[in-house]
């Protein structure tokens, strides 16, 4: 069997790999999985065939993606002949959506079936864009409670899994030597993660750092580490550090180490904030943009928060306004956010600080927000999507099969399988 793969962030890749996994392990051996496509080093590592690695090309923003157009157009039309001529069973997409929509487009194109596992987040900001999902994905395989409902109510087929990033959280295996010798060190540690994409580095640490800053001279003898996806990023990072005049280490591939030993997070928005719930870590969210992109963005979404983990944590995921205002603590209605979050043009570095000075002064206010985040936690994060998505695409290859998995029994297979 046959299954080209469209992956294209990091996160994506991490996910693609423990799919590619899933699969072999539902898979008998009279009938290997020949796994191919676009993908990273997660996935190359797990046995896929890598036509590009796509974990380079992840850019945001207008004017990189147009300094990319070429690539992705030579991509695209490398996939539209690798469909023609190679045929695969079937075509899996993992976030991405600029790219992915194409290829979802020449797999349809093909006849070929489409599964997109873990779909762009259409109901914070393009709503409208849910007809592509009707036209070009015969089978959504959504992350979050709530997204089935939304998308089935606009007539597509989509089929709640689970979040993948809580399977790779749940077998994730610690460095305890190296947890030892932070342990060693002297000073409370506040762990800065300024995201995986080099973009969101550049944009989010210095004002991260910033914030750093504000908190060491409020609470004498803290430490900063700062979380780097990759060599690459890492060496950014610590030539930040250096222009900022803040005192803090750099390390590659330690995040779930940092997150644990640390007391308090700084953290760029993204799927990051799902580990800090996983660890029950009170932690304090930005992401910054250029003011143009706030002001495009800020009325397109109709989410009460950008944060997965706040809207997990609520019952009402659109606010009352047409517009939500962002986050305040200062409002009512806001006081309860678990993770407070900033998506801003502007420095909010204090407004961070403040949050991360509570935590480190106030243990009872610390506690109280462990305490918060682990019932949540023990609410949502199960594991088990990765299973339950494989098992789902082995059950509908055939792309005139149109019966949705009764998700529930795959449940179960799946903590039976793990079980056993």
């Amino acid at each position: 069997m046959r299954v080209f793969f469209s992956v294209g962030e990091p996160s994506g890749d991490l996910h693609g790999a423990n799919l590619i996994a899933e699969l072999r392990c539902f898979m008998d051996r009279g009938s290997p999985l020949e796994a191919v496509g676009f993908g990273g080093p997660r996935m190359a590592a797990a046995g896929c065939e890598l036509l590009a690695d796509m974990t380079e090309l992840a850019v945001m923003g207008l004017f990189p993606v147009l300094a990319k157009l070429p690539r992705f157009f030579e991509l695209r039309d490398r996939a539209v002949a690798y469909f023609r001529d190679q045929r695969p069973d079937a075509v899996v997409l993992i976030d991405y959506p600029g790219f992915n929509w194409h290829i979802a487009r020449a797999a349809k194109d093909a006849g070929i079936p489409v599964f997109y596992y873990g779909l762009p987040q259409l109901w914070a900001w393009a709503p409208w864009r849910v007809r592509k999902v009707r036209e070009l994905v015969d089978h959504a395989l959504v992350k979050l409670p709530f997204e089935e409902r939304w998308f089935r109510d606009r007539d597509c087929n989509a089929t709640y899994v689970g979040h993948p990033y809580f399977d790779e959280l749940r077998s994730q295996r610690l460095d305890h030597p190296f947890l030892d010798r932070l342990a060693m060190q002297r000073g409370r540690l506040v762990t800065i993660l300024p995201g995986s994409r080099t973009v969101e580095v550049t944009s989010n640490l210095p004002q991260l750092l910033r914030a750093a800053r504000y908190v060491q001279r409020e609470v004498p003898g803290v430490r900063l580490a700062v979380a780097s996806y990759n060599e690459r990023q890492a060496q950014r990072a610590r030539r930040i550090v250096e222009r900022s005049g803040t005192t803090a280490d750099v390390y590659v591939g330690r995040t779930p180490e940092l997150i644990l030993s640390a007391q308090a997070c700084l953290a760029c928005s993204g799927s990051v904030s799902l580990e800090l719930l996983f660890h029950a870590k009170p932690s304090v969210v930005l992401y910054s943009v250029p003011w143009w992109t706030y002001a495009v963005v800020r009325r397109l979404v109709k989410v009460r928060y950008i944060t997965l983990v706040n809207l997990l944590a609520t019952d009402q995921i659109y606010a009352d306004a047409e517009h939500p205002a962002p986050y305040d603590r200062h409002k009512p209605g806001h006081e309860d956010v678990l993770l407070p979050e900033y998506p801003t043009w502007r420095d909010r570095s204090a407004d961070l600080a403040s949050h991360v000075i509570e935590w480190l002064t106030d243990e009872p206010a610390r506690q109280r927000a462990i305490a918060r985040l682990t019932e949540l936690r023990d609410r949502v994060a199960q594991g088990g999507a990765s299973a339950r998505a494989a098992e789902y695409i082995l059950e509908h290859m055939s792309p005139h099969e149109t019966q949705t998995l009764p998700i529930g029994i795959a449940s179960e297979r799946a903590v039976y399988r793990k079980a056993s």
